[in-house]
């Protein structure tokens, strides 16, 4: 029916407006006008009616505000703003052989060919209102912009402490939108949550000052300053984070952990928080915690292939120690998870004792130690034990008696994966030898050690062609030869990447196989630079070289690289 006749007639047989009207209509429309935006003009739909009448008309499913204010905004940054603002579209759903659009008008050609070009992919059309369709692409490439301008808007006004009434246990809904009724406190809070979540924040800082607070969150690895509370303010903010995190708000003299939920564009994220006292107040710290951005799989992980058939090669073994090692927030959490994903299956029983439990883990035993009642790793340990365990994830060896429970463990038939800290992969003997462990025990327990890095990725919107200086060329080991077969970047800075030049970050890994040749350097306790030539002459090489191998295709910097590699030296 929709094909036989036109928009107007259609109304009309619908009863949705009289022939009279749309005979004036059509006589007083403006040339080049569509009558459907004519009519709506003249007040005889709303911009919602209207949609839906054209969603009737085409037989194209019509999408509503509230759906599209929850589309994930990693998948809906892939159509650049220029082409959604120009097209009047969003991305809304990925999916494996196509990928949902919503878009105001369906029969622009031009946009949907345009468009599935740049995607090269097929395309589902849906229909939205154009008006919401501006709104979502605000939120999508500005959202953390236009939380920070409401943060400075709360921040001009003068706080009145008589306002901050009884608090929620927890926040429900961090919804923009329905900002204005609530408290100053509880709306600064809410909206710096909010920008941090936006921003892909993996962690905000709360840190009083002798006069002032000041705010900062981490993106990529990297601090950025946000919009500080007024002074008024600051007593109130720390005790919103108090109480959302279920602490005690009256102790202010002993450090504190906590945990609470927040829901954000459908998507609940956790938020684990640790408060410690300081000369000027209690800073807090926030981990965010987003389950929905984070992909356990090992193919994932940034593993190169010769690495990945190393690693699913440990794996497969039915016992052993896999330890992965670097400093705090190098990304280990996220190596080990990926594993356990990988051998999961519902006829092993896995369990993992962690201090704390970051993300969890469906058809997993978790447990969380609690030195305060003497739950300590070495005593889950010993408990897990007795419960007849194929697979343990450890989440840290920190001293003797947990390192030598899971020695034993490995010996006697389980699969032990861990995480120690050392400089490189090679140093994990050295640190293992020093807390007491003999050296045939370790050369007999360990399979594998990994070391990691996580360096910054180039923003590919914005990144620029560079020439290695003869001093980075000499740090990075690089040849003259290799230098001009490559192609290599510098870091520029766009309004995508937030004038940094990096968007994301990747890893970097060092792999300690512990063949026979490196068992037999360990038992005659041969020193750390003999396992590392061993390992080199294995084909295995360091983090400075996986650094390079990264720059040499395009991904990442001279700087990161060497920021990275030789922090390990």
């Amino acid at each position: 029916m929709a094909e036989k006749i036109k928009f107007g007639q259609w109304l009309v047989s619908q009863g949705k407006i009289g022939e009279t009207e749309l005979a004036e209509a059509l006589d007083a429309q403006p040339s080049g006008k569509r009558i459907g935006e004519f009519l709506q003009s003249r007040g005889a739909f709303s911009e919602k009616q209207l949609t839906n009448c054209l969603s009737e008309y085409f037989g194209i499913e019509f999408m509503s505000g509230d759906v599209l204010s929850g589309v994930d905004i990693e998948i809906a940054r892939k159509l650049p703003e220029m082409m959604a603002r120009r097209f009047n579209a969003v991305i809304v759903q990925e999916n494996p052989d196509s990928i949902s659009i919503a878009i105001a008008d369906p029969l622009n050609v031009v946009a949907v060919d345009n468009i599935k070009s740049k995607l090269k992919t097929n395309l589902n059309l849906f229909i939205a209102c154009k008006s919401d369709i501006e709104k979502t692409i605000e939120l999508i490439y500005h959202g953390s912009d236009i939380e920070e301008q409401q943060l400075r808007d709360i921040v001009e006004l003068e706080f009145d402490s008589g306002e901050e009434e009884a608090e929620e246990d927890t926040v429900s809904d961090l919804n923009v939108e329905s900002e204005a009724g609530k408290a100053p406190v509880i709306r600064f809070v809410d909206l710096m949550l909010s920008q941090a979540i936006k921003s892909r924040a993996s962690d905000i800082h709360v840190e009083p000052q002798e006069k002032t607070m000041q705010i900062r969150m981490r993106v990529d690895g990297v601090l950025q300053n946000m919009c500080p509370p007024p002074r008024k303010m600051q007593p109130g903010v720390l005790t919103r984070l108090k109480i959302l995190s279920q602490m005690n708000i009256t102790e202010r003299r002993v450090p504190q952990d906590g945990r609470f939920k927040v829901k954000l564009a459908g998507k609940a994220v956790d938020v684990r928080v640790s408060s410690i006292p300081t000369i000027y107040g209690e800073k807090i710290v926030m981990r965010i915690l987003d389950q929905s951005s984070l992909k356990h799989d090992l193919a994932s992980v940034g593993f190169e292939p010769n690495l990945l058939k190393v690693m699913k090669n440990s794996l497969s073994k039915p016992h052993g120690i896999i330890l992965v090692t670097g400093p705090t927030g190098s990304g280990k959490s996220t190596t080990l998870y990926s594993a356990l994903s990988y051998l999961f299956d519902p006829s092993k029983n896995i369990t993992t004792v962690e201090d704390p439990v970051e993300y969890r883990l469906e058809g997993i035993n978790q447990v969380q130690v609690k030195s305060s009642i003497g739950l300590s790793f070495a005593a889950c340990l010993r408990s897990i034990l007795r419960q007849d365990p194929d697979i343990i994830l450890l989440g840290e060896i920190r001293d003797n008696e947990t390192m030598e429970i899971a020695v034993k463990a490995a010996l006697t038939g389980h699969l032990v994966l861990s995480t120690l800290h050392t400089n490189d992969a090679p140093s994990a003997v050295s640190r293992l030898l020093y807390m007491g462990l003999e050296p045939y025990l370790l050369a007999s327990a360990v399979n594998l050690v990994i070391a990691q890095r996580l360096i910054r990725r180039l923003c590919e919107r914005c990144k620029e062609q560079t020439e290695l200086t003869e001093e980075e060329k000499e740090k990075l080991q690089i040849s003259e030869e290799y230098a001009r077969q490559n192609t290599f970047y510098r870091a520029a800075g766009c309004e995508y990447c937030s004038k940094t030049g990096y968007r994301g970050r990747l890893p970097i890994f060092e792999f300690l196989n512990i063949n026979s040749e490196i068992k037999n350097i360990i038992v005659h306790n041969g020193h750390e630079e003999e396992v590392r030539q061993s390992s080199r002459k294995a084909g295995f090489d360091g983090l400075l070289e996986s650094g390079v191998r990264r720059m040499a295709v395009g991904i990442t910097t001279a700087e990161e690289v060497l920021a990275a590699a030789y922090s390990s030296l």
